[in-house]
């Protein structure tokens, strides 16, 4: 695993190197390109994952994912281990306890999720608590700076890309079938845990990694606002796939290039939330008048 990573980072500042050449002032910047690079590789993952979050009804199952990171790295800090692995590490174990407690209780999965969620936030808090000096640490966190992301988090996200583009596209209809109905994707050789497990994982990854771009407080809007804008504007469930990937990149890209303008210089995350925001107003007023077209 570290040797790929590794490898692929001479690829990630190549990349980002390349995207000197457009005619953008704020890209001849190196933390500026290494941003946009970020944002290529991460919206098209919170895109794919966000229609399966609207899908099976877990906006609040990534929310708590973006909690548990006080705690994950308040251990890494606390082990002297670097954040950036204890962070996504500690952020899939919640996820698959998460899914475990969801799938082994009869309580509702918004109840299991909140038991969870309680206890991870208290750890965290716990934790830092023991340490008065790293409640500053946390902020960046908090709030989250995507101008901030290293090369290594860029090889990161570049080896995680594919692997979740195909477990996207192999996994959709299963994916879809389970959230509609477990009973009958097992009647169909869905082997429902073992997705559900899987989808889990990968969603409390790439929830991690997108706490670094827009902070623990926007980060469930950077998986269902391109989503929800997408049900409105697309007539298929493949099509809401690919309308996801569209509002997401553009808000990515548009969010982050508008915030670095002199005259707007607002912070980068909070940004590409509100274009993404935008994008999802726009696409409610569009579906409403075809309604009333229809009527």
């Amino acid at each position: 695993m570290m040797e790929s990573l590794y490898a692929l980072l001479p690829e990630a500042l190549s990349l980002s190197e390349a995207l000197r050449l457009l005619p953008l002032d704020c890209l001849q910047v190196a933390f500026m390109r290494q941003a946009l690079l970020a944002v290529l590789l991460l919206a098209p993952m919170t895109a794919a994952l966000g229609v399966s979050v609207i899908t099976f009804r877990m906006a609040f199952f990534s929310d708590a994912i973006g909690h548990s990171a006080f705690a994950g790295v308040a251990i890494g800090l606390l082990l002297s281990l670097d954040p950036l692995f204890t962070m996504p590490a500690f952020g899939v174990l919640v996820g698959l306890c998460i899914m475990a407690v969801r799938r082994g209780s009869l309580l509702s999965a918004d109840t299991s999720i909140g038991i969870v969620f309680s206890a991870v936030v208290a750890f965290g808090l716990a934790v830092v608590s023991r340490a008065p000096g790293m409640s500053r640490s946390m902020t960046q966190f908090l709030y989250g700076d995507i101008l901030t992301v290293s090369p290594a988090e860029l090889g990161f996200l570049a080896l995680l890309l594919p692997v979740l583009l195909v477990f996207a596209v192999v996994g959709f209809n299963r994916l879809l079938l389970v959230a509609l109905n477990p009973v009958m994707a097992r009647a169909h050789g869905v082997r429902v845990a073992i997705w559900q497990y899987a989808f889990a994982a990968l969603l409390s990854l790439v929830v991690m990694l997108a706490v670094r771009a827009v902070g623990v407080l926007l980060v469930t809007a950077l998986l269902i606002v391109p989503a929800a804008t997408a049900r409105h504007l697309a007539r298929t469930a493949g099509g809401m796939f690919w309308w996801a990937q569209a509002v997401a990149l553009f808000s990515g890209v548009s969010g982050l290039l508008l915030s670095a303008q002199p005259w707007l210089g607002t912070a980068s995350g909070a940004t590409i939330i509100l274009v993404s925001c935008a994008c999802f107003l726009l696409s409610a007023l569009w579906a409403r008048r075809q309604g009333h077209r229809r009527a």
